[in-house]
């Protein structure tokens, strides 16, 4: 039985749109590798209550469907109270809510254990500026 360990890093993001969804699969499977954690779980969490992470199939018509969809369900308006503070990003909350504020990811054999199509998305809200997802590995090591 190996020991127990825990690693993290932060990958960094200033996104060149305010809506963006960023594939970051490849950058997380990286962490865990470094980590040395064979065995464990992947918390991935952006630290920011205007963007999101969630686990969906890298296809592009179906980014751009998500798209629409949080648009309908929090549209870009200028009426919302969060406004009225001199804020602009009420939709950014909203939509950051409807996705997953976090997901906790299987690490089998040193490496991220997901489904066939299951890959890993950083959805931003209110982009344009420095931003931080942090992604913590727990495991036994080998």
């Amino acid at each position: 039985m190996g020991s127990m360990k825990a690693h993290t890093e932060y990958l960094k993001f200033n996104t060149a749109d305010r809506y963006e969804m960023v594939h970051i699969t490849d950058q997380v499977e990286a962490i865990v590798r470094r980590s040395g954690i064979d065995d464990g779980l992947c918390f991935v969490s952006p630290m920011h209550i205007t963007a999101a992470i969630y686990v969906n199939d890298h296809e592009s018509g179906l980014i751009e469907d998500i798209g629409t969809w949080l648009e309908k369900l929090a549209p870009s308006w200028p009426g919302y109270k969060h406004h009225q503070t001199g804020e602009d990003n009420a939709d950014a909350h909203l939509k950051a809510l409807l996705l997953h504020h976090e997901t906790t990811l299987p690490v089998t054999k040193g490496r991220l254990d997901l489904g066939t199509w299951q890959r890993v998305f950083y959805a931003e809200f209110d982009g344009q500026r420095p931003k931080r997802v942090i992604v913590k590995v727990l495991g036994i090591t080998a």
